[in-house]
């Protein structure tokens, strides 16, 4: 049980939980589709605020690599649930 895994649950409690864990996938995905949005916004001011142009850059990055750590934890943490096209496509 400690794995993760479905052995010995019942088929109610298994699509329940995979009912679950694809809301928080959403959620999570839903998030990164926000950073990514935040991410663009930021380098459009880059482009027009000269004085602060790399200091926006730099945290447009950040912004934007959180992003993708948090497609990579869905990828890797909820492998089983399926269906989901990626924010950064």
């Amino acid at each position: 049980m400690r794995d993760g895994g479905y052995e010995g649950r019942s088929i109610f409690l298994q699509g329940t939980q995979k009912s679950a864990y694809s809301m928080a996938a959403n959620d999570i995905l839903q998030e990164a589709v926000r950073l990514y949005s935040v991410s663009d916004s930021l380098d459009v001011l880059a482009k027009q605020y000269a004085p602060v142009t790399e200091a926006l850059l730099l945290l447009s990055g950040s912004v934007r690599h959180s992003a993708t750590l948090l497609e990579v934890l869905v990828t890797v943490k909820l492998p089983f649930v399926t269906g989901f096209d990626s924010p950064s496509n």
